[in-house]
């Protein structure tokens, strides 16, 4: 394909040492850009001391189901507290027409700023927000001023901001006193990247015999809103009790109550319990076996989880919180509820479960990956000046 304008651009990110969303994320956008531009992914080989890393014990042992492109230039060069790693990731990016920094953690601000420094001024900068603020981190008096100070100080060099819904737009201009012209929304991409597997056959490999199978996938934390789900599931009739299962599949981060309600739960005989890490090979099994996704978060700004869900084609009821409403509404498989509202989150599943006609529904267009690579080489295109 034809190369563009733009004909090196770097993006920064993590590597799939610390595997999680914004990894995947950050291999399919330059698989998808390397498809039109020279790319080179400089990543984070050891992002913070690994031991503040709540699955710290399975960094660098997982394994990921997708992988760079040839065509990408791959640096995995970056270590928290490496000045001279710093200055090898800074000589990739000093040879760019522009880098952009995937955000989504405070905790790797001051490589961002080495970066900066140390590559010069030539490359414009496009910083892409996956998360305003982690509420964790937000928490941590110290870590939250380093944020603070350390951020304006970044924010202030790039040309344009990058997020994934309106939502998020009008939270980062407020929350960080940025000009909204200056920031462009761009949707979150699918992670298509797992197979679809015979719906038997997984039940039958988690152990399942439910005739209806509600699924919540991904990190159990205070702000996913699994108490909330637990209590709604609790109340559904006792016949459509009797033939649904929900799993609730993830690792717990600092949320025992969940997991303790769990325990105790009067339909605990209906719920599987998966607290661990979900691998590649197994994540396939879980969406494969679900007739449902539930995510009943009470705050979000985007979900990976979600974009799963809408690769498999099922059927998914959100709260309707942050980015969410925009980047869901688009999915014809969509039901919203209101956060907190656990019979309105009762009568939800019990409505879709009554009248599951098991259809899978098609992703939007506009969630391609080649379509948001055009996306982004159109913002990068822009003159400098039409945002500033």
């Amino acid at each position: 394909m034809k190369k563009t304008t733009a004909s090196v651009i770097s993006i920064v990110g993590p590597s799939t040492r610390f595997l999680s969303g914004i990894s995947y994320y950050t291999i399919r956008l330059c698989n998808a850009l390397a498809e039109k531009s020279t790319i080179n992914a400089v990543l984070f080989r050891n992002m913070l001391p690994k031991r503040l890393f709540p699955g710290w014990k399975r960094v660098g042992k997982t394994e990921s189901s997708v992988k760079f492109s040839d065509s990408v230039n791959l640096a995995e060069v970056l270590d928290w507290y490496s000045p001279f790693s710093w200055a090898q990731g800074a000589q990739r990016i000093r040879r760019s027409d522009v880098v952009i920094f995937e955000w989504w953690t405070s905790s790797v601000v001051h490589m961002f700023f080495a970066l900066l420094l140390l590559s010069g001024r030539k490359p414009r900068l496009m910083i892409e927000f996956h998360e305003v603020v982690d509420p964790l981190e937000y928490a941590i008096l110290p870590l939250r001023m380093y944020a603070q100070v350390m951020g304006r100080i970044i924010r202030r060099r790039a040309y344009r901001f990058i997020v994934h819904s309106e939502h998020d737009r009008q939270l980062i201009a407020s929350q960080y006193r940025i000009s909204s012209a200056k920031i462009n929304v761009i949707p979150l991409g699918l992670f298509d990247q797992y197979p679809a597997l015979d719906k038997e056959q997984s039940k039958s490999k988690l152990g399942v015999r439910g005739k209806f199978i509600l699924l919540f996938f991904g990190l159990i934390r205070p702000y996913k809103g699994v108490s909330d789900l637990i209590r709604a599931f609790e109340n559904l009739p006792a016949d459509i009790l009797e033939e649904t299962v929900l799993i609730i599949a993830g690792e717990a981060w600092e949320d025992m109550e969940s997991i303790n309600r769990i325990k105790n739960s009067a339909a605990s005989d209906k719920i599987i319990l998966e607290n661990r890490y979900i691998s590649d090979d197994d994540i396939p099994v879980f969406f494969s076996a679900a007739d449902l996704l539930v995510l009943p978060y009470t705050r979000a700004s985007q979900s990976g989880v979600a974009h799963i869900g809408i690769a498999y084609g099922l059927p998914i009821l959100a709260t309707q919180v942050g980015g969410l409403v925009e980047s869901l509404g688009s999915y014809s498989g969509t039901r919203f509820t209101k956060p907190g509202d656990n019979d309105g989150l009762t009568e939800a599943m019990e409505d879709l479960i009554l009248h599951s006609s098991h259809e899978r529904y098609e992703p939007p267009e506009e969630m391609r990956w080649d379509r948001i690579a055009e996306r982004f080489l159109d913002e990068i295109e822009k003159p400098v000046k039409e945002q500033t």
